[in-house]
């Protein structure tokens, strides 16, 4: 398998992406990472994956790697991922995640590349008219973040009608957990992930939890989400690896999670449970383009790939953040 090329994972040093690399790793392929160090960390690269600190829209060192590391497939997280801020820089995100996007698909198609792995997002469908959200559901972004991910999506599906390239989107729904052994797990300061914050609630990095919202149409009023392990989630992007290599002529548009939800509060109940001690919470006003409930239909995914979820119970998942997150000051430290 791993003899025949390698794997470029842009965003490597990432969140997602460094999970993606030790999926790979642990299944045996090759793997070199990209990544520009804006928001990942050189320490999440393994030491025995080649890493490249660089941007994915300099086509000279792109090509560079392509030729060197004899790559076949690119799995690609490099971007930026704040709706707020993509509300308040628009232009940021249609360079980050749009324009640098198109200029990776074009050294990938320049180099031969065959494959295309894509981290897109549930925020295509903007506000969904219906929950469960199916592949079909329409793709209505409200904010640019959401746009710029889909105006990717397009690019990959219009590349591949004309190029000898396949390509899978993976539409996440919240991604939320850490490695299970405690490899890598998400670092980022100021995280706005509802699990992250809360585990560095309970470990006293954060005053409180706010809620904001207790009058949406759920059972306890506040938002529900489908939220997915990230190691469940980088599982699945080596079974679309596999999967485009076996079949060449297809492409692949999925969702990617659980196909059940949990609330806000839910999962702050989780977190008090998995810590024993008990969150301050503070009520705040729902935030605008929230919808009542985001959840995935995910009998796509389940039927194209031989993908089983893992780790889908919720306090395994909040176990997993706050043994990471514990890690995570241990390194800080260190």
């Amino acid at each position: 398998m791993s003899d025949k090329f390698t794997v470029l994972v842009t965003g490597g040093a990432g969140y997602i992406g460094s999970h993606a690399v030790l999926a790979l790793k642990d299944a045996g392929w090759d793997v070199a990472v990209i990544d520009n160090l804006t928001t990942g960390f050189r320490w999440a690269v393994p030491d025995d994956v080649t890493f490249y600190e660089g941007d994915i829209e300099d086509s000279v060192l792109v090509a560079k790697i392509i030729k060197e590391q004899n790559i076949g497939a690119i799995m690609h997280f490099a971007g930026s991922i704040i709706v707020p801020e993509s509300v308040e820089n628009p232009l940021k995100y249609y360079h980050n995640n749009s324009a640098k996007s198109r200029s990776l698909i074009d050294s990938a198609v320049r180099g031969g590349v065959g494959h295309f792995i894509f981290s897109s997002t549930a925020a295509t469908y903007g506000i969904p008219e219906e929950s469960p959200v199916r592949e079909a559901t329409p793709q209505l972004p409200i904010n640019p973040y959401g746009m710029s991910k889909l105006m990717t999506e397009h690019m990959l599906r219009d590349v591949a009608a004309v190029h000898d390239f396949n390509f899978c989107a993976l539409r996440y729904f919240n991604v939320a957990g850490a490695d299970p052994q405690a490899r890598t797990g998400q670092s980022t300061a100021g995280a706005t992930h509802l699990i992250k914050v809360a585990v560095e609630a309970a470990l006293g990095k954060r005053d409180n939890v706010a809620v904001f919202g207790t009058d949406y149409d759920t059972a306890d009023g506040t938002g529900v989400r489908d939220y997915i392990h990230v190691s469940d989630l980088a599982a699945a992007h080596v079974l679309a690896l596999e999967s485009l290599i076996a079949a060449p002529g297809d492409n692949h548009l999925l969702n990617c999670g659980y196909g059940k939800g949990f609330s806000v509060l839910e999962v702050l109940d989780a977190v008090d449970r998995v810590t024993n001690l008990k969150i301050n919470r503070t009520f705040e006003a729902r935030r605008a383009g929230d919808p009542d409930s985001l959840i995935s239909d995910n009998a796509a995914i389940m039927k194209s790939f031989p993908w089983q979820p893992k780790h889908a119970d919720l306090d395994e998942i909040v176990a997993h953040a706050l043994a990471w997150e514990r890690k995570l000051g241990e390194i800080r430290k260190g």
